[in-house]
């Protein structure tokens, strides 16, 4: 496209990222290419299928079709379990149950993504956190499975990644919307914030799990909240999708159909900022 360059920022939020798929399918319907595609984990994994060059329409449809059979998921999934105590006990101390992040990234991208972030036709970055350093780290080059690996591994079901010597988890912690890396070189910032919060009574007390995920979210969103203070996108998206869990990918109709009112905010504010730049 000629014309302004567009950074899109594609949050993490577990099986609310779903939400990110109209605002890709309103991107093609402007014939619109982002000049950088920067995405933490869901956003990571949509994201690299968009810079990719899959269409919105194309990545609805296959991720209807790879959530349609919950058995058939749930079964690769388990699959993945340790089978043996030496899988039990990891390299990094203590007993692990989680998954091995780059094996489900494996078994769930889109076969026909390139091996590399170099060969991807649009500019990519996955978000990760170095668990060491305490910081986000931007990965822009090198393998792509293993980068968006490291970008959705949420300590509470996967084990970290190891990229290029440094211990990876998930982008979320510390840089859940990554309107910087996006806005580096753009003249139109577009972010998708699908981190949502936790839902229910407010004295109800939740349960173990709904803890663990919502205590995440809290703290997601804390960070979005501070950094839009002092560095806002042209275009914020916050698709009504609170509702949902993180892991209920198997609502994916459900969640498309709650986040499609987007796909007219996005218009209308893609109209606006277009005319700016005569177009």
């Amino acid at each position: 496209m000629s014309g302004p360059r567009i950074g899109l920022a594609l949050g993490g939020g577990g099986a609310r990222g779903l939400a990110h798929i109209p605002v890709l399918e309103v991107l093609d319907e402007f014939d619109i290419t982002p000049s950088v595609v920067a995405g933490t984990s869901i956003g990571a994994f949509i994201g690299a299928g968009y810079a990719g060059g899959m269409s919105g329409k194309e990545i609805r449809a296959y991720a209807q079709d790879l959530f349609s059979d919950r058995s058939a998921v749930l079964a690769r999934i388990w699959d993945q379990r340790p089978r043996s105590f030496g899988d039990l006990v990891s390299g990094f101390s203590g007993v692990s149950l989680q998954l091995n992040a780059e094996r489900i990234v494996d078994l769930f991208l889109p076969d026909q993504l390139p091996k590399t972030i170099e060969d991807l036709p649009t500019a990519f970055t996955a978000v990760a956190s170095d668990f060491y350093d305490g910081t986000a780290a931007a990965l822009t080059e090198g393998a792509l499975r293993p980068s968006i690996a490291a970008s959705i591994a949420i300590p509470i079901l996967f084990r970290p990644v190891v990229v290029d010597g440094r211990v990876m988890i998930d982008g979320g912690l510390t840089n859940p919307l990554p309107i910087d890396i996006a806005g580096a070189n753009a003249d139109i910032v577009i972010a998708v914030d699908v981190v949502g919060g936790p839902q229910g009574e407010a004295s109800r007390v939740p349960k173990a799990v709904d803890l663990a995920f919502g205590t995440s979210q809290v703290m997601m969103r804390t960070i979005t909240r501070e950094r839009l203070k002092t560095n806002a996108p042209d275009i914020l998206l916050t698709p009504n999708i609170d509702a949902f869990r993180v892991l209920e990918f198997f609502r994916i109709r459900a969640i498309l159909k709650a986040s499609e009112p987007i796909k007219d905010e996005l218009r209308r504010a893609l109209d606006a900022k277009l005319s700016e730049f005569g177009k």
